[in-house]
Parts: C-alpha cells; structure tokens; sequence
C-alpha cells in the first residue's frame, strides 16, 4: 500500500480564538454564540457549550466562529492534546487549536482518529513550567500518513465502529462498579458507621505477617531477572501484569524475604498524592514467581478475613477515610506505616458473608479485565492502522 506524508499545514487551515473581557458582562449576558473552551474537549463530538458569548464580545476579541465539522485541540495545561470535533458552529478560546482539512485530500474523521493517536506526542512535546503548552507550530508541521480518500474512510469506520465498543464496556464496567458498592454497603453496612453492629477489632490482631518489600532499584539499561511488583502495578480491580513489567535479577535471600503468595494483600504505604496511599491489591497467581518493592507492604491475613473482602474494605471510599487518620507526612511525601495498619479499627463480619461477597465480586471483576485487555488492542489497532499495517 502506497501512502503519502503531508504536514498538516500543507492541507488544513489551522487557527485558535480568544477571550472576551470578563470585565464586561454585556460580551456574555443574554449570549447565543456558543463558546468552547479547552475543559470542554474530552475526545468526543460537541453539540453544546457550558458557556456563550455575545456578538459585541465575539467582535471585541480574538474569538472567531469556527465551522462545525472543524477538529478542535487543547494546547495548554492539564488538557493538551485533548481532542473533540465540532458539531456545531461555535466560537473558541485561545487555549484550542481549530484544523479544518481539505477534504479532496483527507477525510475529517481519519485525521481526528489520527491526532487521537498522538496524544503522547503532544503531552511530551508541551513545554512550559506551571501550564504546559503546545504550539500551532507544533501541530502544523505533524506530518500525516495519507493512504487514498476511500482507505482514509474505511480506516475511520473500523476506528468509529472500536470506539463505539470500547465507551460501550466503559459504561458497563461503571455499573459494575457502582452495582459492586452498592452490594457491599447492603451486605456489611457503612465501614466507619457499621449499622450493622459487627465485632470491629485492630487489623494487627488478624495480620500473620507483614513486611516491606525490596529497596534495590534496578538499573535504567537492565530489565532482567525476577518481576518485582510497583506501586503503579496495584489498581483497584486487581495487580496489572502488563508488558512494562519491572524486573530485577535478586539474590536467593532476597527472593525468600520478598516473594508474593498466593492470597496475600499488596498495600501502597508511599505516595506523593494522599489518595493512592492505602491502595490495595490481592495477588492471585501468575505464570512465575513476583517479588515486591518497599513502595508496597505486604500483608498475610488470618482465616477470620477473606483477603479480597479486605481488599476492597480499603479501597472503599469509607475505608479511605478510616486509612486517611493514620497517614502521615513529611517532604511532600505521604506514608502509612506497618503500625499505622495494624492499629486500624476494622469490622468484622461472619466469613461465610465475606465469602459470599468475593463470589459476586469476581463474577463481576471478570467485565474490567476484559475492558482492560480491550484497552490495549485499541491502542494497538491505532498504532498499526497509522502505521500502514491494516
């Protein structure tokens, strides 16, 4: 198959808006010019705007209409590369790039799949201290496989058709997880309220053992040895093994301090953001041997708790809370401590109802891993499309 490269430039008109004066409130009362800003774009096609401007302040700033079928890109901040196609006409701020193809060479859709395709590249390339940017520079000299008009529209239906799924197991894996909270507070109740008057004792009561994992880290050119689990390898739904596995070659008196059984939990005690502190995970298994680092605390649980059950306790927004008191600070940097997890105060329900709740949870678990599995050959499927293999 035969493709050309073209820069954006050489077949796209580009531009960007601007603001009207917030100091003058007849540029916004009473307005009906639909006026979109980089918050707005989240990767979808927009038919309405949060917020409208008026002919005086679309005349008396940089804001211009852009026409509906127009790609709009973030450049600044949080949302750079951020993408989403207009449906209407509407005016824009600064901070968003508009591209409008020629459409005798490029079909709109192939070339918003495209831009989609190098998020990546855009949020590596933004420079800047406290609000990172992108340049129309930037984006006008991004060059772009163009295969013949009728390749470009089957590409963008085979992409339309995966993302339609993909929004699709998005959806349902959100009412699986709302399905899951909701079973859990009917089955055991509020954990810091407990409605439900359940025996509540200090975990350290019921913990068999508990260390922190390896400090070694390995060296940036090595990837070799046995998989030494990360924090960014516990999720809420389970521990990722994906193909950025760490590895580390270790000692033999290393593998027997720090090896991962089967049922045991993996706590985050580590993190520079509050919220992923007390993270947990229960490993259940993997083709060899994985070994953890001292950003996780591994923890053996008595029989009196079934680990998933706990495992989710922690992860639920009250357990969050009751974890939240024993957090500790220092250098930007927030820590639980083996002690801080011992001392919390958990309850404790019949095990045959903890049983029963980890039956339907992994019944319901199994839709996220298929997502996730999903996830990546979505992201293949646009590496390979845009690189000419399908």
């Amino acid at each position: 198959m035969s493709w050309r490269y073209l820069k954006i430039e050489d077949f796209c008109s580009t531009g960007s808006g601007g603001t009207p004066s917030r100091s003058k409130p007849e540029y916004y009362e009473g307005g009906d010019i639909p006026w979109i800003k980089s918050g707005d774009l989240k990767d979808s096609t927009i038919y309405d705007a949060n917020e409208y401007i008026t002919a005086a302040g679309l005349e008396n700033s940089s804001a211009k209409i852009v026409e509906k079928d127009s790609i709009l890109i973030a450049m600044y901040g949080a949302t750079v590369g951020r993408l989403a196609i207009l449906g209407i006409n509407a005016a824009t701020n600064q901070a968003i790039c508009n591209i409008r193809p020629d459409t005798t060479i490029a079909d709109m859709k192939y070339l918003y799949y495209f831009l989609k395709s190098k998020f990546s590249y855009f949020v590596e390339n933004a420079v800047g201290g406290a609000q990172p940017n992108i340049s129309q520079g930037l984006i006008k000299s991004l060059e772009v496989p163009l295969p013949s008009l009728s390749e470009q529209k089957r590409i963008a239906e085979i992409l339309d058709k995966a993302a339609d799924i993909r929004q699709k197991r998005e959806q349902a894996i959100k009412l699986a997880d709302d399905f899951l909270r909701a079973t859990f507070l009917k089955m055991f109740g509020d954990p810091v309220s407990n409605p439900m008057g359940w025996d509540v004792r200090p975990l350290g009561q019921h913990i068999i053992h508990a260390n922190n994992g390896l400090s070694r880290r390995r060296k940036e050119s090595e990837n070799t040895g046995e998989v030494v689990l990360r924090l960014q390898d516990v999720h809420y739904e389970g521990i990722r093994f994906d193909n950025n596995l760490n590895r580390i070659k270790l000692t033999t008196p290393e593998k027997e301090r720090f090896l991962v059984a089967n049922g045991d939990i993996l706590f985050i005690r580590v993190n520079g953001n509050p919220d992923y502190v007390g993270r947990s995970a229960v490993f259940e298994g993997y083709k060899e041997n994985v070994y953890h680092n001292d950003h996780l605390i591994r923890l053996k649980i008595s029989k009196e708790y079934e680990p998933i059950f706990l495992s989710y306790f922690f992860n639920h927004e009250s357990g969050k809370r009751i974890i939240s008191r024993k957090i500790k600070t220092s250098a930007g940097q927030y820590t639980i401590s083996q002690g801080g997890i011992e001392s919390l105060d958990i309850y404790m329900p019949p095990i045959s109802l903890q049983k029963k709740f980890v039956e339907i949870r992994n019944s319901v678990m199994n839709l996220p891993y298929s997502c996730n599995s999903f996830t990546k050959l979505y992201t293949m499927l646009n590496q390979k499309i845009f690189s000419g293999y399908l």
